[in-house]
């Protein structure tokens, strides 16, 4: 199958010419391995890079609490 292009961002295409060239091959096998990748078709699972996994998960601690509020204190003598 064979697809024609255009409008590709200048950052998206320099981005993708880095990389075929940092890893010796075409920008064709570049651009081919992209897209599996963005659709789940690579076989290979993408890493989450967000902090989902995170989120909702705090606990109250008074200790980091007193930590933080003494960072937030203001040295009024280095201010002179």
């Amino acid at each position: 199958m064979q697809y024609t292009l255009r409008n590709i961002p200048e950052a998206l295409d320099e981005a993708l010419r880095q990389r075929a060239r940092a890893e010796k091959k075409s920008l064709n096998r570049i651009v081919i391995e992209a897209l599996a990748r963005a659709l789940g078709l690579s076989g290979r699972t993408l890493r989450q890079r967000d902090l989902s996994d995170l989120a909702g998960s705090w606990k109250e601690d008074t200790a980091f609490d007193r930590a933080i509020a003494d960072q937030d204190r203001v040295d009024e003598e280095l201010w002179k």
